[in-house]
């Protein structure tokens, strides 16, 4: 089982097979990190989401990158908080399901942004245990899947507290 890595800058900038953007239902684009993706892969993004019909939450779905380094973006929907158990389910269903589809597109490395932790109010802490918790219950699913995993922090104090966790 590798390594999940952590590193922290804008995910825009950064090379991958796929980054995933923490997107909201409609795929249409917002803020945080969903509008920057969608700044900075160009009009053509928005013209590929609107074909794609929504996501459901936990659920992912695939786009090309467009103007991004990274060649795909996976466009995930995370939970807005509520304490509850369904919102744990979804939000692993997040991380689980993003992996499948790097799988199952022959991806070899993936960036993911921290998914529900900005407006949608998912504690930071419990948010990215769950991330790592996700993530190596996959990676033991699949041990003859090579694919570098990259958790992206946008500021110092999330880097910390995903390190902490590592």
């Amino acid at each position: 089982m590798s390594e999940i890595k952590i590193v922290q800058g804008d995910i825009t900038k950064m090379p991958a097979d796929a980054i995933v953007n923490a997107a909201n239902r409609s795929l249409l684009g917002g803020g945080g990190v969903d509008g920057a993706i969608h700044a900075a892969a160009g009009p053509e993004l928005l013209a590929e989401c609107e074909k794609l019909g929504g996501c459901e939450t936990g659920q992912a779905k695939i786009t090309k990158g467009y103007n991004l380094p990274a060649k795909y973006v996976i466009h995930t929907v995370g939970p807005v908080y509520h304490s509850s158990v369904r919102d744990a389910e979804k939000l692993r269903a997040c991380y689980y399901n993003s992996l499948e589809v790097a799988r199952k597109n022959n991806l070899h490395s993936i960036i993911f942004s921290s998914i529900s932790t900005g407006v949608y109010g998912y504690p930071a802490d419990k948010a990215e245990k769950l991330a790592f918790d996700t993530i190596r219950t996959w990676q033991k699913e699949h041990p003859d899947y090579q694919i570098d995993i990259t958790l992206c922090a946008y500021d110092k104090w999330m880097y910390q507290l995903m390190k902490k966790l590592q």
